[in-house]
């Protein structure tokens, strides 16, 4: 019982941390440095989020996303099927937090004592763990064999976060996803407002 209370609150954390991530970072950056409102980001990327949360795969869902930032935000086609798959390959954010709190969770389930130095190569390992990830379900959990092999965790711990793994791996997709619709609308917003500024200042020239 003790064991089963850890694992739900382990997949609370990862939940938590994931929600706090897209609010805290992707909103920010859609609300203080794109054209829209949260309002308009969100609704207009639903369907993906909804089929990349079903699906567990950023790279079945990339064709939908991409539909998604083109016909309802305005992308431009040459900036969506530029940095979509770029992001769908690399940018992996949710992947890299779970990898990060499944480490601590198992090593602590196995009593082992992770210091600031061992906790600092998680974090960084996780990252560069993450922009190798395929696009793929599950392919996290793969991955996070090299995290905990890093500070000297046994892999063998991983079969303690199987039996959830499913779960956090559609949140975590669904994270990825809009991270990558995030920084499309982000490029796609500061290449526009550089395109108007060049404009203006062809218009002055030439009046000039």
């Amino acid at each position: 019982l003790s064991l089963l209370s850890s694992l739900g609150f382990y997949t609370l954390v990862v939940i938590l941390g994931l929600f706090l991530h897209v609010l805290l970072v992707y909103s920010t950056f859609v609300h203080f440095f794109t054209r829209f409102s949260l309002k308009e980001f969100f609704v207009g990327i639903a369907p993906a989020q909804l089929l990349a949360f079903s699906t567990s795969s950023s790279a079945a869902t990339l064709p939908v996303t991409m539909e998604c930032v083109e016909d309802n935000l305005g992308v431009k086609n040459e900036v969506a099927s530029f940095v979509l798959p770029l992001g769908a390959t690399i940018n992996l954010d949710g992947t890299a937090l779970y990898q990060a709190v499944a480490t601590v969770f198992i090593a602590q389930a196995l009593g082992m004592e992770l210091g600031l130095a061992a906790q600092l190569t998680i974090v960084l390992t996780a990252l560069l763990a993450s922009i190798g990830t395929a696009p793929v379900p599950a392919a996290g959990i793969i991955m996070l064999v090299i995290v905990l092999e890093s500070v000297g965790v046994p892999s063998s711990g991983i079969a303690l976060i199987l039996g959830v793994d499913r779960i956090l791996d559609m949140v975590r997709t669904a994270t990825n996803v809009t991270g990558d619709s995030a920084v499309t609308v982000l490029v796609d917003s500061a290449e526009k407002k550089w395109e108007a500024k060049a404009a203006l200042l062809q218009t002055k020239s030439s009046h000039d």
